[in-house]
Parts: C-alpha cells; structure tokens; sequence
C-alpha cells in the first residue's frame, strides 16, 4: 500500500489533510486471483472432458469436483476466498506436524556465538557490534539485510499547534523521501510501544526539575512519585533501518567486503538518517547498543520482567540470553514467558482524507501493554514507475474486458485506478513512492485480559477511520515483525 500527501486547500487552517491509497485487491483477470484461476479452470477443463466422454451422465459424476473447485474460488471467509486460505492452513498444518509451534529454549547446550537466541524464522539472526559507534547491527544471513537501531525521543504531537504540526509532518516526509532516494534501504521500521514503567523516568524527572525542600509538599510529592512510578506506563519509539546488502553489494566490496563493509556502509546511511531527524526536530538518544537491544527483545516476550531490567542495569543485557524461554503458538495468539500475544495487521488505512494524528486513538490507548510498528518499503522510482505503468495498463484492460462482457464496474475498482493516477502524478512530480504496513502487538497476563484489550484496540482502530484484522496462524512470525525492531516481515 502506498501513501500520498495531498495538501489541502483551506490556506486558513495551515495542518494539511492527507489521503492513504487502497489496498489493492486487484487479481490477473478481471478481479480473479492466480489461485482462483487455477481451480475455475480446473473447474471449466471438468466439465468440458466430462462433457465429451460421458455426455450428460459424465457432467453428473463429476458434479462434485468442478462444483468444488467452483465454490472453493468464489465463496469468502475471514476477508479472502476459500481458495487463498490453503496456503496458510497448509502451512500451519505442516508446522504442527514438525512440532515447531512449540519453542523451549534448551539452557544446558551453549549457543554459537554471536545468536540472539530467538525462536522461529528468526533463529538464524547475528549480531555486530560497530567497533566505531558501538551500536548492535542486527544480521540477517537469509534476507540479506543489516539493521541498526535509533531511539527517538519527541513531543507530544497532539499538543503541538496546526501549524507546528505541519512543520513537524513536512520534516518527517523529507526523512522518509531521502529513503527512497538512497536504494540502498530494504526496509524502515518505525515502532511506539508501551511499556510498564519502574519509576525511573518520573524518578528521573524528580531529580532533574524538583525542589525537594524537606517541605511537607515536597514530601508528599516525592512519595507519590515513589508510590505511582511502578504502576504507570511509558511510551518509547525506535526507528530501525536495513540496509540491503544485495543492492550495496558494489559499496560493501568497495569498503572491504564481509561484515565489515556492510557495516561501514550501514553508517553513512545511520548519519543520513540522523541529520534528516535532527532537521525535523525529532531528538535521537543514541543508536542501540547490544544490551539496550537485550532488554528489549526481552521485554517483548517478559513484559513482567521489564521493570526490573530497567532499575538494574546490568541484569538482562546480553543479547545471547535476551530470547524467550519457552513459546508456545496457537492458531490465534502466542504465549510466551510471563504473556499472552495477539497480533492485528491493519488492513485498511482511512479512505477519505485525515489529518497527521489520526492514530492518537490507536497511540493513546491507557492501561493496555501494546506495540504499534510502521513498516515502510522504498521503491526505487524506475521501479515504482513500471510498476504503476503496469497496473494502469491492467485496471484500463480489466475496464474494457468488463465492457465486453457487460459487466458493471463498481466505485472500489474506479477509486483504485484514480490512485493509481495519483501516485504516478507524484512520482512524475519528484516524490517518492513507499509502501506502508500497519502491525499493532497486544499483550496481557492472561487470555480473557487479552481478549478485553485486542477489543479496545480494536474499536480505538475504527475511531481511527482504520480496518484491523488478527493475523491467524501466522502469530509467531508476525510478533517478531511487530514486537522487535529488526526489521522483520511477514
């Protein structure tokens, strides 16, 4: 999916209104997806052979498979047709076979050096520690990417004036368009989560603005702040970049090859990012370094332990031992050390045009342990120009064979080709295309706590103009996708 900025024509009200495109659901031939063209086509090749071998008796044997085939193609569930569940089913029923929806890390055998110890698709990652910056980069041997990791610090945007807003918004949308502009960037993954806060930050903020006088309000503050720390929340954000080493490979060979060139690759793109930042006045605190990358990661999967790595701050911070001990899988939700998981893909963005904060419903969410990660994918502009090229040339052919057949055409598919006329307005007018995926993870103690908390942030997602949809039997992997930020995929 990809997102366009138009700006709006109200010059007394200074905050512009931007617009998201649909999420296409366009197939190969006249809306039909490649699974449903195989099994309708199973279903015509039936019924033709029945046809001319057995006549009407051959139609009527074979009723049940091209009547099959049919319904399977046509009929919806859960938002897809029948068909396009068989991959997912297959694939979870092939994983419980193998016994791979259960993970239990075994404590006695000693790991290779340099894992994360995570479970799953995510085993094979390694780590790097920048010799130069000391930040942990994060290696995925399979995808071929390097991510590093940058906590950002901010405002309360919702707080700030219309017109600071836009200043802010505007700032951020050159951070992202010199992505587009590098093509040496995989993936961006912004990530704001919530998290239990241990009282250190409202300590902290005690300790910096106080006047601890020994007056009785003084007093009296110090130990509310004492009592209530532990019993808050706090909200912190990342922004991981990954570095593709496939399309740097000419860079990374330059730099001296291995790891090492790729890493020194990964910083002049880490300095881009920060001075990008740094010009739309969001405060960096620092790329992460391995233990701060530990404690995450464990976070993740022990939100209870969470606090307590924060006031000691040397427990918890070796990322060989930063993974879950035990995960458990489910067709809906994960469980893992001391939580339940349930991951919801936003599967529609607002179709009429919003404001920049739209997702303070989904943000502001109280009492509720929740990740929301934005996965942004640059597209090179040759690329991006093809690929709309490509889709205006299918939606204007699967206008005309419509025509040709009498079909009506619906308002989803007119509306679907006017963005598509959108976006090649904007990539002709210089801006860059990126396409944005929504991941929201909830955790809770308990399931029926989960469940309660899965709908607030549900129905805060529709107060949102937004559409969410849990992920099923695919928990695992979409949590590494939300939950840490490595960059992941589903």
């Amino acid at each position: 999916m990809s997102a366009n900025a138009h700006a709006s024509s109200k010059s007394e009200y200074p905050l512009a209104a931007v617009q998201f495109s649909r999420l296409t659901k366009r197939g190969i031939m006249l809306g039909l997806s490649l699974p449903q063209l195989i099994v309708l086509g199973i279903a015509v090749l039936t019924v033709v052979f029945s046809l001319y071998l057995g006549g009407g008796l051959g139609f009527a044997w074979t009723a049940p498979v091209w009547a099959s085939c049919a319904l399977l193609a046509v009929i919806p569930a859960g938002g897809r047709k029948v068909i396009e569940w068989v991959p997912i089913v297959a694939r979870w029923l092939t994983r419980t076979y193998l016994g791979q929806l259960i993970y239990r890390r075994r404590i006695i055998r000693p790991r290779p050096a340099g894992t994360l110890a995570l479970p799953g698709d995510a085993a094979p990652l390694r780590e790097w520690e920048d010799p130069e910056t000391g930040a942990a980069m994060i290696h995925d041997p399979h995808a071929q990417t390097l991510t590093a990791i940058l906590g950002v610090s901010h405002p309360a945007f919702v707080l700030l004036d219309p017109g600071e807003q836009q200043r802010r918004v505007s700032g951020w949308g050159r951070v992202l368009a010199a992505t587009c502009r590098s093509g040496r960037i995989a993936r961006i993954q912004v990530s704001e989560r919530t998290l239990p806060d241990s009282g250190t930050g409202l300590a902290e903020w005690w300790r910096t603005h106080g006047t601890d006088d020994g007056s009785w309000a003084a007093t009296t503050y110090a130990e509310l702040i004492d009592r209530a720390g532990p019993a808050g929340e706090r909200h912190a954000t990342t922004i991981s970049v990954a570095l593709d080493m496939k399309t740097s490979a000419r860079q990374i060979r330059t730099a001296g090859g291995g790891i090492r060139g790729a890493a020194a690759v990964l910083r002049q793109e880490m300095t881009t990012l920060t001075t990008a930042l740094r010009a739309a006045e969001l405060t960096s605190a620092g790329w992460l370094t391995p233990g701060q990358v530990a404690v995450i990661l464990r976070g993740a999967y022990d939100p209870a332990a969470a606090p307590a790595l924060e006031r000691h701050g040397y427990l918890g911070r070796d990322l060989a031992t930063a993974g879950p001990v035990a995960v458990t899988e489910t067709w809906e939700r994960l469980r893992s050390d001391s939580a339940h998981h349930a991951v919801l893909w936003i599967s529609e963005w607002p179709r009429s045009q919003v404001y920049p904060g739209f997702l303070a419903p989904v943000v502001l969410t109280g009492g509720i342990l929740r990740t929301l990660a934005l996965h942004y994918t640059p597209v090179r502009a040759d690329q991006a120009a093809r690929d709309l090229r490509k889709k205006k040339t299918e939606l204007i052919s699967d206008q005309a064979q419509r025509r040709k057949i009498g079909q009506i055409e619906d308002a989803a598919t007119s509306a679907e080709l006017d963005d598509v006329l959108q976006q090649e307005a904007d990539l002709t007018a210089g801006h860059g295309v990126l396409r944005v995926s929504g991941l929201v993870a909830v955790s809770a103690p308990t399931v029926d706590e989960l469940d309660a908390a899965v709908a607030a942030v549900e129905q805060a997602a529709i107060q949102a103009s937004c559409e969410t949809r849990r992920l099923v039997g695919q928990q695992a992997q979409a949590f590494t996708a939300t939950a840490l930020p490595l960059c992941r995929t589903v």
